[in-house]
């Protein structure tokens, strides 16, 4: 079984992102590698090949699942403690996902929207004004891995910027940078999401509007097959995406 594509998505991130860059590079290093590796005819060679069941699946579904934030997570490229490749499966509002929650990430990111929409809002604190949230502390359990949500009381934000991203579009944001995206589209949304390892926070903050949330939420990862099945999916959706461009 050929693992031709995995190297090479390998080499293309190791060579890219660096252990101790300054945010600033990082920044564009990771959304520069993104963007290339989110190229419609590589990306699909890259899924397919996974596909097939290259690599070591078994690991990669322990770590592929439905996030509590409302889309699903499939791990592509594992380079530990440097960086993780993902695609995000994002399904239209009227799954009743809707817009994620405001939060922000342990570590800086970038992403690439590889077809469909994404719409993306940011903020900032801002006791004077804005929108009423509770804010809670995201950390990991050091036993079983679920997400453990504290509520640290009321908060207030303020909106910074509103955009939307369609295919072929890029971005990448600080780990402290708050946020919340969505699929704005009635069709199913895919994104190339790569996680760096630089500043990596123990915990993200989270800000939400709607009914108080649990303390611990369940992180359910796919069954080996689960996962390949959905690869499956991924690599015809995105295969016949790039035959009709």
């Amino acid at each position: 079984m050929g693992t031709a594509h995995i190297t090479a998505a390998r080499r293309t991130l190791a060579e890219a992102v660096g252990r101790d860059m300054p945010e600033d590079r990082l920044l564009d290093a990771a959304r520069a590698a993104v963007a290339e590796l989110a190229r419609p005819g590589r990306l699909v060679e890259l899924v397919t090949e996974l596909a097939s069941g290259a690599g070591d699946p078994a690991a990669h579904a322990r770590y592929s699942y439905r996030h509590v934030l409302g889309f699903r997570k499939l791990l592509l490229i594992d380079g530990g403690h440097r960086h993780r490749l993902r695609a995000h499966l994002w399904q239209p509002e009227v799954e009743g996902t809707g817009p994620e929650d405001i939060h922000n990430h342990r570590s800086p990111l970038a992403s690439c929207v590889v077809r469909g929409r994404l719409g993306m809002e940011l903020y900032e604190p801002s006791p004077d004004g804005g929108i009423t949230a509770t804010r809670y502390r995201e950390s990991l359990s050091e036993h079983d891995a679920h997400w453990q949500l504290t509520a640290l009381g009321p908060a207030r934000l303020r909106s910074l910027h509103t955009a939307r991203y369609t295919a072929g579009s890029s971005y990448a944001l600080p780990a402290h940078t708050l946020h919340r995206a969505w699929c704005d589209t009635s069709e199913p949304t895919v994104t190339l999401f790569l996680e760096t390892g630089g500043g990596r926070s123990p915990h993200t903050d989270v800000f939400t509007r709607s009914d108080a949330r649990p303390g611990a939420v369940e992180k359910e990862p796919l069954s080996e097959d689960d996962y390949l099945s959905e690869l499956s999916m991924l690599a015809r959706a995105l295969g016949a995406g790039a035959r009709a461009a």
